[in-house]
Protein backbone atom coordinates (compact mmCIF):
# COMPACT_ATOMS: atom_id res chain seq x y z
CA UNK A 1 0.00 0.00 0.00
CA UNK A 2 1.23 3.42 -0.83
CA UNK A 3 -0.12 4.94 2.87
CA UNK A 4 -1.21 2.88 5.83
CA UNK A 5 -2.63 4.91 8.43
CA UNK A 6 -2.79 3.85 11.82
CA UNK A 7 -6.50 4.97 14.06
CA UNK A 8 -9.32 6.09 12.53
CA UNK A 9 -10.10 8.96 14.88
CA UNK A 10 -11.04 12.05 12.91
CA UNK A 11 -7.21 12.86 12.20
CA UNK A 12 -7.10 9.70 10.39
CA UNK A 13 -10.04 9.82 8.49
CA UNK A 14 -9.40 13.06 7.67
CA UNK A 15 -6.10 12.39 6.42
CA UNK A 16 -7.72 9.35 4.51
CA UNK A 17 -9.91 11.22 2.93
CA UNK A 18 -7.56 14.09 1.64
CA UNK A 19 -5.17 11.41 0.78
CA UNK A 20 -7.93 9.42 -1.73
CA UNK A 21 -9.46 13.12 -2.81
CA UNK A 22 -5.39 12.55 -4.50
CA UNK A 23 -6.51 9.32 -5.58
CA UNK A 24 -4.02 7.81 -3.00
CA UNK A 25 -4.48 4.24 -2.16
CA UNK A 26 -4.61 4.00 1.57
CA UNK A 27 -4.94 1.33 4.28
CA UNK A 28 -6.95 2.51 7.53
CA UNK A 29 -6.28 0.36 10.65
CA UNK A 30 -8.23 1.10 14.03
CA UNK A 31 -8.89 -1.46 16.86
CA UNK A 32 -12.53 -0.34 17.40
CA UNK A 33 -15.48 -1.67 14.59
CA UNK A 34 -17.14 1.07 14.96
CA UNK A 35 -17.18 5.08 15.94
CA UNK A 36 -16.25 5.25 19.52
CA UNK A 37 -19.62 6.55 21.45
CA UNK A 38 -18.22 8.91 24.05
CA UNK A 39 -18.43 12.54 23.11
CA UNK A 40 -15.01 14.48 23.63
CA UNK A 41 -13.89 17.03 21.10
CA UNK A 42 -17.48 19.60 20.69
CA UNK A 43 -15.96 23.28 19.18
CA UNK A 44 -14.37 23.89 15.62
CA UNK A 45 -13.33 27.38 14.49
CA UNK A 46 -13.89 28.61 10.98
CA UNK A 47 -10.68 27.35 9.57
CA UNK A 48 -10.95 24.07 10.58
CA UNK A 49 -14.77 24.32 9.83
CA UNK A 50 -12.95 24.68 6.45
CA UNK A 51 -11.15 21.62 5.96
CA UNK A 52 -14.26 19.93 6.62
CA UNK A 53 -15.80 21.59 3.76
CA UNK A 54 -13.07 20.36 1.84
CA UNK A 55 -13.45 16.73 2.74
CA UNK A 56 -16.93 16.98 1.07
CA UNK A 57 -18.96 17.47 4.20
CA UNK A 58 -19.87 21.18 3.89
CA UNK A 59 -23.84 20.99 3.70
CA UNK A 60 -23.66 17.60 6.24
CA UNK A 61 -21.25 19.11 8.90
CA UNK A 62 -23.60 22.56 8.74
CA UNK A 63 -26.99 20.83 9.43
CA UNK A 64 -25.14 19.07 12.18
CA UNK A 65 -23.44 21.42 13.79
CA UNK A 66 -24.21 25.16 15.00
CA UNK A 67 -22.68 28.77 16.00
CA UNK A 68 -21.78 29.49 19.13
CA UNK A 69 -21.15 33.40 20.13
CA UNK A 70 -17.52 33.25 21.79
CA UNK A 71 -15.95 33.29 25.04
CA UNK A 72 -16.64 34.90 28.41
CA UNK A 73 -14.39 35.00 31.08
CA UNK A 74 -16.16 35.13 34.30
CA UNK A 75 -15.55 35.71 37.86
CA UNK A 76 -16.53 32.82 40.48
CA UNK A 77 -20.13 34.60 40.55
CA UNK A 78 -20.74 34.39 36.95
CA UNK A 79 -19.93 37.87 36.69
CA UNK A 80 -18.27 39.16 33.13
CA UNK A 81 -14.69 39.85 33.66
CA UNK A 82 -14.39 39.68 29.62
CA UNK A 83 -15.99 38.98 26.35
CA UNK A 84 -14.73 38.12 22.74
CA UNK A 85 -17.29 37.83 20.09
CA UNK A 86 -16.99 35.31 16.99
CA UNK A 87 -19.51 36.18 14.51
CA UNK A 88 -21.60 33.58 12.64
CA UNK A 89 -19.84 34.21 9.17
CA UNK A 90 -15.87 34.72 8.90
CA UNK A 91 -13.73 35.52 6.19
CA UNK A 92 -13.84 31.91 4.71
CA UNK A 93 -17.54 31.54 4.47
CA UNK A 94 -18.31 29.71 7.87
CA UNK A 95 -18.99 30.26 11.37
CA UNK A 96 -16.02 31.78 13.60
CA UNK A 97 -17.22 29.05 16.21
CA UNK A 98 -19.55 26.19 16.02
CA UNK A 99 -20.30 23.68 18.52
CA UNK A 100 -20.96 19.87 17.37
CA UNK A 101 -21.01 16.31 18.72
CA UNK A 102 -17.45 14.07 18.00
CA UNK A 103 -19.51 11.09 17.16
CA UNK A 104 -21.71 12.26 15.12
CA UNK A 105 -19.01 14.01 13.00
CA UNK A 106 -17.16 10.51 13.14
CA UNK A 107 -20.05 9.00 11.63
CA UNK A 108 -20.42 11.87 8.80
CA UNK A 109 -16.62 10.97 8.42
CA UNK A 110 -17.07 7.76 8.18
CA UNK A 111 -20.06 7.83 5.80
CA UNK A 112 -18.02 10.16 3.41
CA UNK A 113 -15.42 8.08 3.20
CA UNK A 114 -17.19 4.94 2.00
CA UNK A 115 -17.35 7.24 -0.75
CA UNK A 116 -13.89 7.03 -2.15
CA UNK A 117 -12.47 3.07 -3.60
CA UNK A 118 -8.83 3.71 -2.74
CA UNK A 119 -9.39 3.67 0.78
CA UNK A 120 -9.47 0.43 2.79
CA UNK A 121 -10.50 0.73 6.49
CA UNK A 122 -10.55 -2.30 8.94
CA UNK A 123 -12.20 -2.14 12.29
CA UNK A 124 -10.65 -4.55 15.22
CA UNK A 125 -7.01 -4.47 13.76
CA UNK A 126 -4.81 -3.74 16.61
CA UNK A 127 -1.12 -2.73 15.26
CA UNK A 128 1.37 -4.93 17.08
CA UNK A 129 4.39 -3.72 15.31
CA UNK A 130 5.74 -0.78 13.00
CA UNK A 131 9.29 -1.67 11.53
CA UNK A 132 10.92 0.29 8.47
CA UNK A 133 12.58 -1.72 5.98
CA UNK A 134 14.55 -0.89 3.00
CA UNK A 135 11.60 -0.87 1.09
CA UNK A 136 9.42 0.77 3.06
CA UNK A 137 7.74 -0.01 6.18
CA UNK A 138 6.04 -3.33 7.61
CA UNK A 139 3.30 -3.30 9.65
CA UNK A 140 2.05 -5.91 11.28
CA UNK A 141 -1.52 -6.24 12.87
CA UNK A 142 -4.05 -8.46 14.38
CA UNK A 143 -7.70 -9.10 13.30
CA UNK A 144 -9.43 -8.92 17.11
CA UNK A 145 -12.78 -11.00 15.37
CA UNK A 146 -10.55 -13.79 14.30
CA UNK A 147 -7.08 -13.72 15.93
CA UNK A 148 -5.41 -13.88 12.32
CA UNK A 149 -2.60 -11.89 12.33
CA UNK A 150 -1.09 -9.69 8.95
CA UNK A 151 1.71 -7.75 7.74
CA UNK A 152 1.80 -5.12 5.00
CA UNK A 153 4.45 -3.00 3.44
CA UNK A 154 4.07 0.37 3.05
CA UNK A 155 5.30 3.21 1.21
CA UNK A 156 4.59 5.71 4.09
CA UNK A 157 3.04 5.41 7.58
CA UNK A 158 0.53 7.90 9.44
CA UNK A 159 0.02 7.56 12.74
CA UNK A 160 -3.33 9.08 14.28
CA UNK A 161 -3.08 6.22 17.23
CA UNK A 162 -3.72 8.81 20.01
CA UNK A 163 -2.37 10.21 22.99
CA UNK A 164 -0.57 6.81 23.86
CA UNK A 165 0.93 6.19 20.15
CA UNK A 166 2.26 3.11 19.21
CA UNK A 167 3.13 4.64 16.27
CA UNK A 168 5.33 7.56 18.57
CA UNK A 169 6.89 4.44 20.86
CA UNK A 170 8.30 3.03 17.56
CA UNK A 171 9.99 5.87 16.01
CA UNK A 172 11.42 6.31 19.56
CA UNK A 173 10.11 10.06 20.05
CA UNK A 174 8.78 11.37 23.57
CA UNK A 175 6.94 13.96 24.37
CA UNK A 176 8.01 17.23 25.95
CA UNK A 177 6.48 18.82 28.89
CA UNK A 178 5.16 21.77 28.96
CA UNK A 179 4.71 22.30 32.30
CA UNK A 180 0.62 21.84 32.50
CA UNK A 181 -1.14 19.12 33.92
CA UNK A 182 -4.55 19.37 35.29
CA UNK A 183 -7.01 16.69 36.29
CA UNK A 184 -10.75 17.74 35.30
CA UNK A 185 -14.52 16.09 35.30
CA UNK A 186 -16.18 16.49 32.04
CA UNK A 187 -19.69 16.13 32.36
CA UNK A 188 -22.32 16.24 29.58
CA UNK A 189 -26.34 16.66 30.58
CA UNK A 190 -29.40 16.28 28.81
CA UNK A 191 -32.37 18.16 29.60
CA UNK A 192 -35.37 19.33 27.58
CA UNK A 193 -35.30 22.35 29.67
CA UNK A 194 -33.88 26.06 27.87
CA UNK A 195 -31.22 26.96 30.54
CA UNK A 196 -31.09 30.68 28.97
CA UNK A 197 -27.70 31.12 29.73
CA UNK A 198 -25.49 33.24 27.10
CA UNK A 199 -25.18 30.92 24.10
CA UNK A 200 -21.22 30.89 23.89
CA UNK A 201 -18.43 29.35 25.73
CA UNK A 202 -18.25 30.04 29.59
CA UNK A 203 -15.02 30.08 31.44
CA UNK A 204 -15.12 30.71 34.86
CA UNK A 205 -11.77 32.03 36.56
CA UNK A 206 -12.10 30.61 40.30
CA UNK A 207 -9.22 28.99 42.00
CA UNK A 208 -11.11 27.18 43.93
CA UNK A 209 -13.36 25.18 41.33
CA UNK A 210 -12.81 26.73 37.58
CA UNK A 211 -14.94 25.51 34.95
CA UNK A 212 -16.35 25.86 32.13
CA UNK A 213 -19.73 25.61 30.50
CA UNK A 214 -21.64 25.41 27.49
CA UNK A 215 -24.75 24.36 25.29
CA UNK A 216 -23.21 22.29 22.48
CA UNK A 217 -26.79 20.99 21.35
CA UNK A 218 -30.17 22.03 21.89
CA UNK A 219 -30.60 19.69 24.44
CA UNK A 220 -27.21 19.13 25.70
CA UNK A 221 -24.78 20.72 27.87
CA UNK A 222 -21.57 20.01 28.47
CA UNK A 223 -19.33 21.15 32.22
CA UNK A 224 -15.86 21.11 32.61
CA UNK A 225 -14.87 21.43 36.55
CA UNK A 226 -11.33 20.87 37.89
CA UNK A 227 -10.91 18.11 40.82
CA UNK A 228 -9.58 18.66 43.92
CA UNK A 229 -7.35 16.45 45.11
CA UNK A 230 -8.50 13.09 46.37
CA UNK A 231 -11.94 13.75 44.21
CA UNK A 232 -12.59 11.33 41.39
CA UNK A 233 -15.19 11.08 38.46
CA UNK A 234 -17.07 8.32 40.54
CA UNK A 235 -17.99 11.58 43.08
CA UNK A 236 -20.34 12.84 40.60
CA UNK A 237 -21.94 10.12 38.53
CA UNK A 238 -25.58 10.31 39.73
CA UNK A 239 -27.23 13.68 39.29
CA UNK A 240 -27.75 14.42 43.01
CA UNK A 241 -23.73 14.67 43.61
CA UNK A 242 -23.13 17.05 40.73
CA UNK A 243 -26.05 19.00 41.18
CA UNK A 244 -24.53 21.31 43.59
CA UNK A 245 -21.66 21.77 41.03
CA UNK A 246 -24.38 22.82 37.97
CA UNK A 247 -27.07 24.63 40.11
CA UNK A 248 -25.67 28.27 39.17
CA UNK A 249 -26.81 27.61 35.58
CA UNK A 250 -30.12 24.90 36.60
CA UNK A 251 -31.45 27.38 38.97
CA UNK A 252 -34.77 25.57 40.05
CA UNK A 253 -35.01 23.18 37.67
CA UNK A 254 -35.76 19.86 39.21
CA UNK A 255 -33.06 17.29 38.90
CA UNK A 256 -35.48 14.88 37.34
CA UNK A 257 -35.31 16.72 34.36
CA UNK A 258 -31.22 16.36 33.81
CA UNK A 259 -30.37 13.41 32.76
CA UNK A 260 -26.02 12.67 32.98
CA UNK A 261 -24.74 10.97 29.48
CA UNK A 262 -21.41 10.59 31.00
CA UNK A 263 -19.14 12.08 33.85
CA UNK A 264 -15.59 11.04 32.67
CA UNK A 265 -11.87 12.59 34.36
CA UNK A 266 -9.93 13.83 31.83
CA UNK A 267 -6.08 15.12 32.56
CA UNK A 268 -5.45 18.16 30.56
CA UNK A 269 -1.61 18.18 29.65
CA UNK A 270 0.48 20.21 27.59
CA UNK A 271 3.13 18.43 25.69
CA UNK A 272 4.47 18.27 21.93
CA UNK A 273 6.82 14.98 20.53
CA UNK A 274 10.47 16.06 19.55
CA UNK A 275 9.70 14.27 16.75
CA UNK A 276 7.16 13.81 14.24
CA UNK A 277 8.98 11.70 11.66
CA UNK A 278 11.23 9.14 11.03
CA UNK A 279 11.82 8.55 7.98
CA UNK A 280 8.99 7.39 6.52
CA UNK A 281 6.63 7.61 9.31
CA UNK A 282 4.95 10.35 10.43
CA UNK A 283 2.82 11.37 13.85
CA UNK A 284 -0.08 13.47 14.04
CA UNK A 285 -3.14 14.60 15.76
CA UNK A 286 -2.63 13.56 19.62
CA UNK A 287 0.25 11.44 18.46
CA UNK A 288 2.64 14.46 18.12
CA UNK A 289 0.88 16.94 20.40
CA UNK A 290 -1.54 17.39 23.89
CA UNK A 291 -3.06 21.16 24.25
CA UNK A 292 -5.12 21.48 27.28
CA UNK A 293 -9.31 22.32 25.89
CA UNK A 294 -9.47 25.96 26.76
CA UNK A 295 -9.25 27.42 23.63
CA UNK A 296 -10.56 24.14 21.61
CA UNK A 297 -7.51 23.15 19.43
CA UNK A 298 -7.27 19.41 20.23
CA UNK A 299 -9.13 17.71 17.64
CA UNK A 300 -8.93 20.63 15.69
CA UNK A 301 -4.89 20.96 15.49
CA UNK A 302 -5.42 17.34 14.53
CA UNK A 303 -7.51 18.04 11.68
CA UNK A 304 -4.44 20.81 10.60
CA UNK A 305 -1.75 18.49 10.53
CA UNK A 306 -3.60 16.23 8.04
CA UNK A 307 -4.13 19.25 5.92
CA UNK A 308 -0.90 20.05 6.20
CA UNK A 309 0.84 17.00 5.29
CA UNK A 310 -1.62 15.03 3.06
CA UNK A 311 -1.36 17.29 -0.13
CA UNK A 312 2.54 16.87 0.14
CA UNK A 313 2.14 13.15 0.80
CA UNK A 314 0.00 12.79 -2.72
CA UNK A 315 2.29 15.31 -4.15
CA UNK A 316 5.95 13.00 -3.99
CA UNK A 317 3.58 10.07 -4.13
CA UNK A 318 2.83 11.19 -7.69
CA UNK A 319 5.78 12.11 -8.82
CA UNK A 320 5.23 15.76 -9.18
CA UNK A 321 6.49 17.34 -5.82
CA UNK A 322 10.57 16.70 -4.14
CA UNK A 323 10.99 14.66 -1.32
CA UNK A 324 12.35 17.21 -0.07
CA UNK A 325 8.97 18.85 1.01
CA UNK A 326 7.97 16.20 3.45
CA UNK A 327 10.89 17.93 5.83
CA UNK A 328 8.73 21.11 6.17
CA UNK A 329 5.43 19.09 7.64
CA UNK A 330 6.90 19.15 11.65
CA UNK A 331 8.87 22.85 10.89
CA UNK A 332 5.70 23.96 10.22
CA UNK A 333 3.18 22.19 12.27
CA UNK A 334 5.38 22.52 15.65
CA UNK A 335 5.24 26.13 16.38
CA UNK A 336 1.90 26.65 15.03
CA UNK A 337 0.81 23.81 17.78
CA UNK A 338 2.49 25.32 20.66
CA UNK A 339 1.70 28.93 20.09
CA UNK A 340 -2.44 27.25 20.04
CA UNK A 341 -0.95 25.61 23.53
CA UNK A 342 0.34 28.43 24.86
CA UNK A 343 -2.92 30.31 24.48
CA UNK A 344 -4.76 27.46 25.92
CA UNK A 345 -2.59 27.75 28.93
CA UNK A 346 -2.69 31.31 29.35
CA UNK A 347 -6.44 31.08 29.46
CA UNK A 348 -6.12 27.59 32.01
CA UNK A 349 -4.06 29.75 34.09
CA UNK A 350 -6.39 32.55 34.24
CA UNK A 351 -9.07 30.38 35.46
CA UNK A 352 -6.98 28.14 38.00
CA UNK A 353 -4.54 30.42 39.74
CA UNK A 354 -4.26 31.67 43.22
CA UNK A 355 -4.71 34.94 45.09
CA UNK A 356 -1.98 37.10 42.70
CA UNK A 357 -3.84 35.88 39.42
CA UNK A 358 -6.90 37.02 41.36
CA UNK A 359 -6.22 40.40 41.27
CA UNK A 360 -4.66 40.84 38.21
CA UNK A 361 -8.48 39.29 36.57
CA UNK A 362 -9.78 41.90 38.47
CA UNK A 363 -7.64 44.86 37.32
CA UNK A 364 -7.12 43.77 33.65
CA UNK A 365 -9.68 41.16 32.33
CA UNK A 366 -11.99 44.03 31.40
CA UNK A 367 -9.61 45.84 29.42
CA UNK A 368 -8.55 43.05 27.46
CA UNK A 369 -10.87 42.73 24.60
CA UNK A 370 -10.15 46.70 23.48
CA UNK A 371 -6.11 45.12 23.70
CA UNK A 372 -5.83 44.34 19.75
CA UNK A 373 -3.06 41.27 20.78
CA UNK A 374 -5.16 39.96 22.83
CA UNK A 375 -8.63 40.47 20.99
CA UNK A 376 -6.14 38.84 18.00
CA UNK A 377 -5.31 35.73 19.96
CA UNK A 378 -8.50 34.83 21.69
CA UNK A 379 -11.41 36.83 19.69
CA UNK A 380 -10.33 36.37 16.03
CA UNK A 381 -10.89 32.87 14.72
CA UNK A 382 -7.41 33.38 12.92
CA UNK A 383 -4.41 31.30 13.86
CA UNK A 384 -0.93 32.29 13.82
CA UNK A 385 0.86 32.21 10.64
CA UNK A 386 3.17 29.12 9.35
CA UNK A 387 6.69 28.99 10.23
CA UNK A 388 9.27 30.19 7.27
CA UNK A 389 9.86 27.22 5.67
CA UNK A 390 10.70 25.76 1.97
CA UNK A 391 7.29 26.33 0.97
CA UNK A 392 6.65 29.54 3.19
CA UNK A 393 8.55 32.16 1.31
CA UNK A 394 9.27 35.24 3.03
CA UNK A 395 12.11 36.99 5.04
CA UNK A 396 9.92 38.74 7.72
CA UNK A 397 6.57 36.63 8.19
CA UNK A 398 5.00 38.76 11.36
CA UNK A 399 3.98 41.01 8.58
CA UNK A 400 2.46 40.27 4.71
CA UNK A 401 0.60 37.23 3.59
CA UNK A 402 3.07 34.35 3.32
CA UNK A 403 2.12 31.44 5.82
CA UNK A 404 -1.52 32.15 6.44
CA UNK A 405 -4.89 31.12 4.88
CA UNK A 406 -5.86 32.76 1.41
CA UNK A 407 -9.73 34.01 2.40
CA UNK A 408 -12.66 30.99 1.31
CA UNK A 409 -13.41 33.96 -1.03
CA UNK A 410 -16.90 34.38 -2.81
CA UNK A 411 -15.90 34.69 -6.57
CA UNK A 412 -17.47 36.51 -9.13
CA UNK A 413 -19.33 33.27 -10.41
CA UNK A 414 -21.08 32.67 -6.97
CA UNK A 415 -18.42 29.87 -5.98
CA UNK A 416 -15.99 30.04 -3.75
CA UNK A 417 -12.09 30.07 -3.62
CA UNK A 418 -11.73 26.21 -2.43
CA UNK A 419 -14.24 25.06 -5.32
CA UNK A 420 -12.14 26.83 -7.66
CA UNK A 421 -8.65 25.70 -6.48
CA UNK A 422 -10.01 22.19 -5.52
CA UNK A 423 -7.08 21.11 -3.96
CA UNK A 424 -4.43 22.34 -6.44
CA UNK A 425 -1.50 25.10 -6.01
CA UNK A 426 -3.22 28.69 -7.46
CA UNK A 427 -2.21 31.73 -8.42
CA UNK A 428 -4.53 34.24 -7.29
CA UNK A 429 -3.56 37.73 -9.30
CA UNK A 430 -4.75 41.19 -9.63
CA UNK A 431 -2.99 41.69 -13.01
CA UNK A 432 -3.73 39.75 -16.27
CA UNK A 433 -0.81 36.85 -16.89
CA UNK A 434 0.37 36.73 -20.66
CA UNK A 435 -0.40 33.60 -22.64
CA UNK A 436 2.91 32.29 -22.02
CA UNK A 437 2.33 32.57 -17.78
CA UNK A 438 -1.07 31.00 -18.35
CA UNK A 439 0.41 28.51 -20.38
CA UNK A 440 3.14 27.61 -17.73
CA UNK A 441 1.16 27.96 -15.04
CA UNK A 442 -1.89 24.83 -16.72
CA UNK A 443 1.21 23.10 -17.19
CA UNK A 444 2.29 22.47 -13.70
CA UNK A 445 -1.59 21.20 -13.07
CA UNK A 446 -2.46 24.73 -11.13
CA UNK A 447 -5.34 27.30 -11.67
CA UNK A 448 -5.36 31.19 -12.17
CA UNK A 449 -7.56 32.74 -9.61
CA UNK A 450 -8.42 36.68 -10.95
CA UNK A 451 -9.01 39.11 -8.32
CA UNK A 452 -11.00 41.54 -9.62
CA UNK A 453 -11.39 45.55 -8.29
CA UNK A 454 -13.32 45.69 -5.37
CA UNK A 455 -13.68 41.79 -4.50
CA UNK A 456 -12.55 40.43 -1.46
CA UNK A 457 -9.66 38.81 -2.80
CA UNK A 458 -8.49 42.18 -4.60
CA UNK A 459 -8.90 43.82 -1.33
CA UNK A 460 -6.78 40.94 0.44
CA UNK A 461 -3.94 41.57 -1.71
CA UNK A 462 -3.70 45.66 -1.40
CA UNK A 463 -3.92 45.07 2.57
CA UNK A 464 -0.82 42.45 2.30
CA UNK A 465 1.00 44.90 -0.31
CA UNK A 466 1.18 42.09 -2.60
CA UNK A 467 -0.17 42.04 -6.66
CA UNK A 468 -0.29 38.44 -6.48
CA UNK A 469 0.50 35.51 -4.82
CA UNK A 470 1.39 31.47 -4.67
CA UNK A 471 -0.97 29.44 -2.79
CA UNK A 472 -0.61 25.83 -1.84
CA UNK A 473 -3.28 23.13 -2.27
CA UNK A 474 -3.87 23.35 1.52
CA UNK A 475 -4.82 27.32 1.09
CA UNK A 476 -1.80 28.94 2.79
CA UNK A 477 0.07 31.04 0.83
CA UNK A 478 3.17 29.99 -0.28
CA UNK A 479 4.83 33.19 -1.82
CA UNK A 480 3.45 36.89 -2.47
CA UNK A 481 5.13 39.99 -4.48
CA UNK A 482 4.17 42.43 -7.10
CA UNK A 483 6.43 40.44 -10.02
CA UNK A 484 4.23 37.97 -11.42
CA UNK A 485 6.28 36.29 -13.74
CA UNK A 486 8.44 35.81 -10.44
CA UNK A 487 5.53 33.91 -8.58
CA UNK A 488 5.23 32.06 -11.95
CA UNK A 489 8.52 30.68 -12.35
CA UNK A 490 8.89 29.85 -8.29
CA UNK A 491 5.85 27.46 -9.35
CA UNK A 492 7.79 25.95 -12.09
CA UNK A 493 10.69 25.34 -9.91
CA UNK A 494 8.60 23.65 -7.22
CA UNK A 495 5.89 21.56 -9.47
CA UNK A 496 6.97 19.00 -12.24
CA UNK A 497 5.15 19.56 -15.24
CA UNK A 498 2.11 17.24 -15.28
CA UNK A 499 3.20 14.90 -17.93
CA UNK A 500 6.89 14.80 -16.36
CA UNK A 501 6.55 12.93 -13.12
CA UNK A 502 8.68 9.67 -13.55
CA UNK A 503 8.89 7.92 -10.28
CA UNK A 504 4.47 8.01 -9.47
CA UNK A 505 3.98 5.20 -7.11
CA UNK A 506 1.51 2.55 -7.80
CA UNK A 507 -1.91 2.96 -6.42
CA UNK A 508 -1.36 6.78 -6.99
CA UNK A 509 -3.82 7.66 -9.90
CA UNK A 510 -4.17 10.91 -11.94
CA UNK A 511 -2.75 14.42 -11.62
CA UNK A 512 -2.51 16.71 -8.65
CA UNK A 513 -5.93 18.02 -7.89
CA UNK A 514 -8.97 16.61 -6.12
CA UNK A 515 -11.47 13.97 -7.70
Amino acid sequence: MPVVIVGAGPTGLTAATLLAQYGVECLLLERWNCVYPQPRAVAVDDEVHRIIARLGLREQFAAASRPHRGLRLLDRNLRVLAEFRRHPQGRHGFPEGSMFDQPELEALLRDNLSRHRTVTVRGDAEVTGITPDRDGVLVDFTDLATGQHHTVRARYVLGCDGANSQTRTAIGATMTDLKFTQRWLVVDVATDADLGDWDGVHQVCDPKRAATYMRVATNRHRWEFQLAPGETADDYRHITALHPLIARWTGELPVERLQILRAAEYTFRAQVADRWRDGRIFLLGDAAHLTPPFVGQGMAAGLRDAMNLAWKLAGVLEGSLPDVVLHTYQVERAPHVRSMIKLAKLIGVLMTGGALHRLVRRAALPWLRILPVVTSLIADSQTPALSRSALVVRAQLRRGLPGRLCPNALLDDGRRYDDVAAGRFALITSAEPSAAQQADVADTGAVIVHARPGSQLHRWLVRGRAQAVLVRPDGTVLSAGRSLSALVAHLRLLVKAKHAGKHATPGVKGTFAIK
